[in-house]
């Protein structure tokens, strides 16, 4: 997949924000790739509808009997928790219906509008504001869990993020950060395509080439031990995995997965998407001194 705007190498890093404001406000995420959908946007069928694409794309690998239970806590009643980057607000949802009491950000008024939308044609209740979160505005320790999905390797310093996650977490607070993965099949598909085999190298990096057919304005693709160690200098604890979906263990177009899905079994599909996924997840616990 091919966007339309991107980061160039030569873009200073002080102006890649503003970038990436412009970008998700312009492309949201409502997995309504091709604007397919009968539902009038915004509406609770057209949220379920949007829901329904990513919920299905995670089973067997993110989700069992409900959505994400095998990377979000089943139970997080009484806590207080962050989620960094809300988009359309599903994972919103998913963290309130656990018991949060939940306050999401997002650098877009678009984002912040839709989950706002979202919670209202629900009857839930979180607190919704556009914000940075290089530069979190809330206290020291306010929260007991922070969660992240496949947000923070988008922004301009991705390492402020991390810091400003410790800060605001608790003593004993815990963080689930999703990024993407530098080693994936996928990632490792679009580099030979592009950028071996379509002759790029000669007037790009990879990093150009990585950032023009990956959603976003940029995204960093980080090797494992690398986000791994990151974490681990603002926590004492922090445990990286990979994580996939169905198109990380069958690269082939969605209608050719279809057919092809049905040849292995759930434990060779999930453990295949742990070895080449496009995704890594950290559990971070107890940041280090302030």
């Amino acid at each position: 997949m091919k966007f339309k705007s991107h980061r160039s190498a030569a873009q200073p890093i002080d102006s890649v924000q503003v970038g990436n404001r412009d970008w998700w406000t312009n492309n949201p995420m409502t997995y309504d790739w091709h604007g397919m959908s009968s539902s009038e946007p915004m509406s609770r069928e057209w949220f379920d509808e949007m829901d329904r694409r990513w919920i299905e794309a995670s089973f067997p690998f993110l989700s069992k009997r409900r959505p994400f239970d095998q990377i979000m806590p089943d139970s997080l009643d009484g806590k207080r928790v962050l989620e960094i980057g809300c988009g359309m607000g599903l994972h919103t949802e998913e963290l309130i219906t656990r018991g949060a009491d939940v306050t999401a950000v997002d650098l877009t008024e678009t984002a912040v509008t839709a989950t706002k939308s979202r919670l209202a044609v629900k009857g839930l209740t979180a607190r919704v504001q556009q914000a940075d979160a290089e530069e979190l505005p809330f206290g020291a320790g306010e929260f007991d869990f922070v969660w992240s999905w496949g947000v923070i390797h988008h922004s301009s310093r991705t390492t402020r993020i991390v810091r400003q996650i410790a800060r605001a977490l608790s003593a004993q607070g815990e963080a689930r950060v999703m990024v993407y993965n530098r080693d994936a099949l996928v990632t490792k598909i679009l580099l030979a395509r592009y950028y071996i085999i379509g002759l790029e190298f000669r007037h790009r990096s990879a990093d150009e080439v990585l950032w023009e057919h990956t959603d976003g304005f940029m995204a960093r693709y980080f090797h494992r031990e690398q986000f791994e160690d990151l974490g681990r200098g603002f926590f004492e604890e922090a445990r990286t995995s990979v994580l996939g979906q169905e198109s990380d263990v069958i690269p082939l177009p969605r209608q050719l997965r279809r057919h092809v899905s049905g040849w292995l079994s759930n434990e060779r599909r999930v453990a295949a998407a742990a070895k080449r996924g496009t995704f890594l997840f950290t559990i971070a616990r107890n940041p280090l001194s302030r």
